[in-house]
């Protein structure tokens, strides 16, 4: 039995201006429509689904399914600038009780920056060789001013070894804590914590550790290439960076271990024509003999040990060696580092400081660069 319902195309007024209208002269009365021929219903045609905006890997994306966009795409309209910590910004800081801020000067900005480099992850140890074919250059200051800044920025251990057979002076640049020398660690077969080996060095305020080479000169001439990998394969277990001091000399036993560990090496010299000759004689030397990986990476440290001008031009100097190696840095005379004692970070005015931090943002450039204990050649620094 069929029913009046069963119909899909009988006509059903949608609304009432389909059914009729109402009468002018009297609101009340409703004029009906005449019926018209009957209209069937036409269903609107589908929506195409637009393609989705797709960000990341989104579950939605496999199945299909629309994807919203992530808070990430979103911009802050007025980002909270951070709190000025020098200069007259931080004094209108301080005076509206920060209701006027600033923000950082460009100098406080870029000294983020070069922070955020020197605190660049190292996987496993780097070891690190500072070279100098000629004594008074400043090469065991910049060991130690370098290795106390990476220290006092970074979160992990840091130590700088004296492997000069001559009588090194790198303990002199720090805390005396001990007597304890290089070969008294080697002649102790009980270590196995970290508080083991830092019973051999001294700390300064930095953090940065010194293990001292041994004082009698007649005893240092003996430390060996074999000596000094024995050293270094238990300070790896250890440390995170290693800074070695070498000697002046690049024949003496300990020097080919030094190099074949050596992950990079810094070459430091003077501003002095006879300081250039050597450090460019040194990069000779070590592409002779076998060592090309550390010179194409080598960074060349242009260290003024005296106060006032100097007779070379120092910008062609530093292109010089810019030509020859991954990157160069000039570090200025400092009062504090020319007294030959202790080196204390915030002794050093601040142009010295900004260097120092300079360079060790170079330095950590190459952190991750290293593969499988090998260290990739990268582009040099413009």
């Amino acid at each position: 039995m069929s029913h009046e319902y069963d119909d899909p195309t009988r006509l059903i007024p949608r609304n009432l201006e389909q059914a009729g209208t109402f009468s002018p002269d009297d609101p009340t009365q409703f004029i009906v429509r005449p019926a018209g021929p009957p209209v069937r219903y036409v269903p609107a045609p589908p929506v195409p689904l637009q393609t989705p905006f797709v960000t990341g890997h989104h579950p939605g994306a496999m199945m299909g399914q629309p994807v919203v966009p992530g808070p990430e795409h979103l911009r802050l309209i007025a980002p909270v600038q951070r709190r000025p910590t020098r200069g007259w910004r931080r004094l209108v800081y301080a005076l509206t009780g920060g209701a006027v801020n600033p923000g950082e000067s460009p100098y406080e900005r870029n000294r983020r920056a070069l922070v955020a480099r020197v605190n660049r992850q190292v996987r496993g140890d780097y070891r690190i060789a500072v070279l100098s074919l000629k004594g008074g250059v400043g090469k065991t200051t910049t060991t130690v001013a370098l290795g106390a800044t990476l220290a006092s920025v970074r979160g992990d251990r840091v130590i700088a070894v004296d492997a000069n057979p001559d009588f090194g002076t790198l303990a002199q640049r720090g805390p005396d804590q001990t007597r304890a020398t290089v070969r008294d660690l080697l002649a102790d077969t009980s270590i196995r914590r970290y508080s083991d080996v830092r019973a051999y060095t001294s700390q300064s305020e930095s953090r940065l550790e010194i293990m001292a080479s041994e004082r009698d000169p007649a005893a240092s001439e003996a430390f060996s290439e074999d000596d000094y990998r024995q050293v270094i394969s238990l300070l790896q277990r250890f440390y995170n960076i290693i800074l070695t001091d070498c000697g002046t000399g690049l024949m003496h036993s300990a020097m080919t271990g030094v190099l074949d560990e050596a992950n990079a090496i810094i070459l430091v010299t003077s501003p002095a024509m006879d300081g250039a000759r050597s450090a460019s004689g040194t990069l000779d030397w070590l592409a002779h003999q076998g060592y090309e990986h550390l010179v194409a990476n080598a960074v060349v440290v242009v260290s003024s040990a005296r106060p006032g001008a100097t007779s070379m031009d120092i910008e062609q100097l530093m292109q010089y060696f810019q030509s020859r190696s991954r990157a160069v840095h000039f570090i200025p005379f400092d009062d504090h580092l020319a007294e030959g004692s202790e080196v204390v970070l915030s002794l050093m005015n601040r142009k010295t400081q900004d260097a120092f931090i300079e360079l060790a943002a170079t330095v950590a450039d190459a952190f991750s660069y290293r593969e499988h204990g090998q260290f990739v050649p990268i582009t040099p620094a413009r």
